[in-house]
């Protein structure tokens, strides 16, 4: 039986790369001249912590990490920008959480949407990912296709393609 895996995933490698380079990329900025910037990605938690001193240049901050995320290939959408900078003495620190995996919410809109489609695939959970077999790879690709034009509003990545 043909299957594939439906996924959220990031590579650390490229958040790396692309964290070094806007790191590179702020102490070379005229306006972050004599700046305390700091940008550090905690790989264990999945977590890039911005601390600045305004406002404004932590938005600068932001725009450049997105843009170097993008450049590197990764998916801007597994950025969590929604938490709130919060003030810490004279400066403003702002935590940008890594999403992984994918929640509950959007496993079930996927195997809702592979069974509202009537393909001939089973669709399973299975822990924070979407296993999906069936018996021509046809079907599988067609099962692909219809979650692109989904967008559920996260990056997903289809991987372990077994015939």
């Amino acid at each position: 039986m043909a299957s594939f895996d439906i996924v959220s995933k990031v590579d650390a490698q490229l958040l790396d790369n692309a964290v070094n380079v806007t790191r590179k990329e702020i102490l070379n900025r005229y306006d972050f001249r004599d700046s305390k910037t700091v940008l550090e990605l905690d790989k264990k938690n999945s977590v890039i912590q911005l601390t600045t001193e305004n406002d404004m240049r932590l938005r600068a901050v932001e725009d450049v990490l997105l843009t170097r995320v993008v450049k590197q290939g990764l998916d801007g959408r597994s950025l969590d920008f929604s938490q709130e900078a919060a003030p810490s003495g004279n400066m403003i620190k702002k935590e940008l959480k890594v999403r992984e995996g994918l929640e509950k919410e959007v496993i079930r809109k996927i195997v809702q949407l592979v069974k509202d489609g009537k393909f001939k695939v089973e669709a399973t959970q299975m822990g924070d990912q979407v296993r999906v077999q069936a018996k021509k790879i046809d079907d599988l690709q067609a099962v692909i296709a219809a979650v692109r034009r989904a967008d559920l509003g996260v990056p997903l990545q289809f991987v372990n393609m077994k015939s």
